[in-house]
């Protein structure tokens, strides 16, 4: 201690060395709940709760197992996405055929990067992965279609 203050560890100054605590026999871990992933809507460009607030549990349905919790959308929800869609078509349709292509093939391209996590997801929701290649390559292959023709 000096001119009565105490020192850096909040004692006199002196250090004192701490010792591990006994431990007692490991005990079991306790079983943790899954924490599934929560798929929600995207209306307007936000991902909004929904007006009903209830989600359903997806399942595997070839075994049962529990794969996400998926949001139930109400009329309200679907009518609020009707609105969206409709106040965005003038700004899409307003676009260059140029640049819609381009959008279309952006989005193409980003499905393409991550396209083994999307096979992933879609063998977990129970296709087969032959399946799910085709599924997602034929996707590919319409967008860039869809650039070809102008969007």
């Amino acid at each position: 201690m000096r001119n009565g203050k105490p020192g850096k560890n909040g004692g006199n100054g002196t250090a004192t060395k701490s010792r591990p605590a006994a431990r007692s026999q490991a005990a079991p871990e306790p079983q943790r709940l899954p924490v599934l992933k929560t798929y929600k809507i995207y209306i307007g460009g936000k991902f909004p709760r929904t007006e009903s607030g209830r989600y359903y549990m997806l399942k595997n349905p070839k075994t049962g197992e529990a794969l996400a919790n998926v949001c139930q959308s109400s009329r309200k929800d679907f009518r609020e996405a009707v609105v969206a869609a409709r106040a965005a078509q003038s700004g899409w349709a307003g676009r260059s055929a140029y640049n819609r292509a381009q959008i279309l093939y952006r989005i193409a391209e980003m499905l393409e990067g991550r396209a083994a996590q999307f096979v992933a997801e879609m063998v977990q929701q129970g296709y087969d992965e032959s399946e799910a290649k085709a599924e997602v390559t034929t996707t590919v292959d319409r967008l860039v279609l869809l650039r070809g023709l102008g969007g």
